[in-house]
């Protein structure tokens, strides 16, 4: 079983120099801590790391503590085919991969474990994902409210996403486009249904300044589950 991480992308609402999976966080760059999170699940036997071929900052940081891990630097210019050129790299192999994002650093790794145990034998794979919580408005033009949206039903995707290489592969090679926003969207596009995991409120997808802040407190606390 495979974790992979795209980690190819600039981080640009970061508004920093550095790609975000790089900002230092707790003393230590931001995907380290995903990294420690998905070393200590003991189903998974290689975490595969798709970087840019450009990237001037991961060779600046040892990695050595993490044993399982390769690195591959082919990442594409969008997150889908930065996964899928890794998918590619990983061909001959029809295992389960959990695709994560870099930027979730708080990510339980008993969580994931039993996500594993619950979808380990499920015919499509799933993902991690919590309710909707708030009420959702949908926006017309100057940002006026149109109406607001029913939240019944819906969920907020998180990573990671499990699925089997070679139908993830195909999926988003014949699928790829804007609309496929993560791993599920191209599965679905097959008319496939991957089931929903309930995921973490703690699981933060750090997109935005202030969201290093509240990793660092959530890592702080230990409050991941």
């Amino acid at each position: 079983m495979i974790a992979l991480i795209p980690a190819a992308g600039s981080g640009s609402r970061m508004a920093s120099v550095a790609p975000k999976q790089y900002l230092d966080l707790a003393g230590q760059p931001l995907i380290w801590h995903t990294l420690s999170a998905l070393s200590k699940v003991a189903e998974l036997d290689q975490i595969v790391v798709v970087i840019s071929p450009e990237d001037e900052w991961w060779d600046s940081f040892d990695w050595c503590e993490f044993k399982r891990l390769e690195v591959l630097r082919c990442g594409g210019a969008s997150r889908a085919e930065s996964v899928l050129n890794g998918l590619l790299a990983l061909q001959g192999s029809d295992d389960w991969v959990l695709v994560h994002d870099a930027a979730r650093p708080c990510l339980d790794p008993a969580l994931v474990s039993q996500m594993i145990v619950e979808l380990v034998n499920h015919p499509v794979g799933g993902i991690l994902a919590v309710p909707v919580a708030d009420t959702l408005k949908l926006a017309q033009a100057g940002q006026h409210i149109a109406h607001t949206h029913p939240r019944e039903g819906l969920w907020q995707a998180q990573t990671p996403q499990m699925f089997r290489i070679a139908q993830l592969a195909h999926a988003l090679t014949i699928g790829m486009g804007p609309d496929i926003t993560d791993e599920a969207s191209a599965l679905e596009k097959l008319g496939l249904q991957p089931k929903l995991v309930m995921g973490s409120p703690w699981n933060l997808k750090v997109t935005y300044p202030q969201d290093l802040r509240l990793a660092e407190l959530i890592l702080a606390a230990g409050r991941l589950g």
